[in-house]
């Protein structure tokens, strides 16, 4: 099917503070042409992790065997369960310089840290260098992915206790990664003027 089960993806995409078990990544992503003022859905599906390979990377895979036309402009958007590891953004991000017609929006549940807690947050840096919208998901982006991308049966969406908290507490780490350093070093200077 193309589209998930609805456990599947309640249990992938929840955006927990500790998503304990949860390894795999998933990705729903739409692919969309544009043409003057409109836009044209090209593809839309979901993936994930398979056999060591890491779901960014198959879905550059997939993307390249495209032939995508160098004169026309492409917009893709994920919606994926864990934010990309450093190699994945390195990825990413030397691929959306490769085709400056494309561009990429990433929305995510959850930030990936591995064991070398610096790493992914340059790896974000990186790709947001490269052009590459990052936000985390929001109700809307639940609600949207639930009608485009699950089987729900006609079940309406229906948030989990603290979504909306473990959004914006997400939303607000993923500003102080993408700020630029110095904006970083200003605001401690400025917290320590004022003693907090």
């Amino acid at each position: 099917s193309l589209l998930m089960k609805r456990k599947l993806f309640l249990y992938n995409f929840k955006n927990l503070r500790w998503a304990k078990g949860r390894r795999e990544t998933y990705l729903c992503y739409v692919v969309k042409r544009r043409d003057s003022a409109t836009s044209c859905s090209l593809d839309f599906g979901y993936l994930r992790n398979k056999m060591g390979c890491h779901v960014e990377v198959l879905f550059l895979r997939y993307i390249s065997a495209w032939d995508l036309d160098p004169g026309r402009c492409y917009r893709i958007t994920w919606f994926t369960s864990w934010s990309p590891c450093y190699d994945c953004a390195r990825h990413v991000a030397d691929f959306l310089r490769a085709y400056p017609n494309l561009t990429l929006r990433i929305f995510t549940a959850r930030l990936y840290f591995c064991e070398d807690r610096k790493a992914e947050p340059e790896g974000l840096r990186r790709l947001h260098k490269a052009g590459a919208q990052i936000a985390i998901m929001t109700f809307k982006d639940y609600f949207y992915c639930w009608n485009t991308f699950v089987e729900n049966r006609e079940k309406t969406f229906e948030a989990w206790e603290g979504l909306h908290e473990n959004s914006v507490h997400l939303s607000r780490k993923l500003r102080r990664i993408l700020l630029p350093l110095y904006e970083v070093d200003d605001l401690r200077d400025a917290f320590k003027t004022l003693g907090l």
